[in-house]
């Protein structure tokens, strides 16, 4: 194996699950041909968040050594509805929903990957042409017993949950898509294992040469428990702005922090290590999250937001200084005062009264630059008053009363 070879194998494993089959990928490699890499994403939802860009980065590490991708966009299974890790049965999108997010993910996706060099491509393209008899010829390619052994399905299977007929489809058409690109090697999730080898299955039925595997791990979000989703709130979006990107990385934990970099960063293996090995002789781990944290945000925004967002960050927290050009918030109310609490839902700082109370309870609650320790304390009426929440959430709110 030459040595361009072993780098380009060091640099696909770097951060990966698992690889299959290794052995086939070097043969694949030692053609000199660029090999075709798919990955594919259900638009199912309109915004990219870090946990996405795992992916991602490995396609544009790929696509730096030379080989093609196939970035393809699944608005045919989008309308399906991917399975994988679900306890119930996923609802499909509208094909209008489909497009829209189609369209946001295009966007986006281009501030990793280079444009010039990547296929974009859309499932329904041949999806849309297969007829029923060929959907069908298709599902007698595996049978039920098969499908079972995912480990979702068994789940949902053993606890006498639903599983609708068409969510066995999926993992197929997933499957022969890779037949319709001629994969040479596809990357996904390490949910997504069952789909990935289904691929594999599928190209060798219809003549192919099977495709190899890469999958990734999932990230973690900012609570280190589950997987980073927008709807748990525990994401980073890489359409945030540069403050709020570089104040959520910030806020995770020093363990987390490791695995972030691990999975995120683009510095070299040797550097990470260097900077795990200063830690433990003592250098401040806050030291290496501004290092991370400045470079997502330069990745996303620019050299000059990072530098700017630093001294910001440092100024507000470090310091305590307000930051300037806080959002404003006109409060009309019934009464002629309102309680702390009732004030942060109202402004949008707290979903709750019982999350503001508890946000108090913490001491993470500020009323003009000072920590708020009664929950009683009411404002009134044509006061203008700047509450913060937390590090990063700051409101200045006007409050009106026709009683006042």
């Amino acid at each position: 194996m030459s040595n361009s070879i072993t780098e380009q194998l060091k640099k696909i494993k770097r951060g990966c699950h698992e690889l299959l089959v290794e052995e086939e990928l070097i043969q694949k490699l030692e053609t000199g041909i660029p090999l075709r890499v798919k990955a594919g994403f259900d638009p199912t939802a309109p915004d990219l968040h870090l946990g996405h860009t795992v992916l991602l980065n490995k396609l544009r590490q790929f696509q730096d050594m030379g080989h093609h991708i196939l970035f393809l966009i699944g608005d045919f299974t989008g309308m399906i509805g991917d399975p994988s890790g679900k306890n119930s049965t996923r609802p499909p999108l509208t094909r209008d929903e489909v497009k829209q997010n189609a369209k946001s993910y295009t966007n986006q996706v281009f501030k990793i990957l280079r444009s010039d060099q990547t296929e974009v491509v859309f499932n329904s393209t041949w999806m849309d042409k297969l007829s029923a008899v060929d959907l069908i010829k298709l599902s007698a390619t595996h049978t039920v017993a098969r499908m079972l052994e995912r480990d979702d399905f068994s789940k949902r299977y053993r606890n006498n949950q639903a599983i609708a007929l068409h969510e066995f489809l999926y993992p197929l058409i997933q499957g022969y898509d890779s037949v319709a690109l001629k994969a040479d090697i596809e990357l996904g999730g390490t949910d997504q294992k069952f789909n990935l080898l289904m691929g594999r299955e599928l190209q060798k039925h219809f003549g192919q040469s099977p495709q190899c595997i890469l999958t990734m791990p999932l990230l973690e979000g900012l609570d280190g428990i589950n997987k980073m989703s927008k709807s748990l709130n525990n994401y980073v979006g890489i359409t945030e702005n540069p403050a709020e990107i570089f104040g959520k990385l910030m806020s995770v934990s020093d363990r987390l922090m490791w695995r972030y970099i691990e999975l995120l960063s683009f510095e070299s293996l040797n550097t990470i290590q260097n900077w795990k090995q200063e830690v433990e002789k003592g250098r401040n781990p806050r030291e290496i999250k501004v290092l991370f944290a400045q470079e997502i945000v330069a990745r996303f925004h620019s050299k000059t937001d990072a530098e700017k967002v630093l001294i910001d960050f440092e100024a507000r927290f470090k310091k305590g200084v307000i930051p300037d050009n806080i959002p404003e918030k006109l409060l009309s109310i019934d009464e002629i005062n309102i309680s702390i609490a009732q004030l942060l839902k109202q402004a949008g700082l707290t979903p709750s009264t019982s999350e503001a109370l508890r946000m108090i309870e913490q001491g993470g609650v500020k009323l003009n630059g000072n920590k708020i320790v009664d929950k009683a304390i009411h404002v009134a009426a044509g006061e203008t008053v700047i509450v913060q929440v937390g590090k990063r959430k700051f409101s200045k709110v006007t409050i009106t009363s026709e009683k006042s």
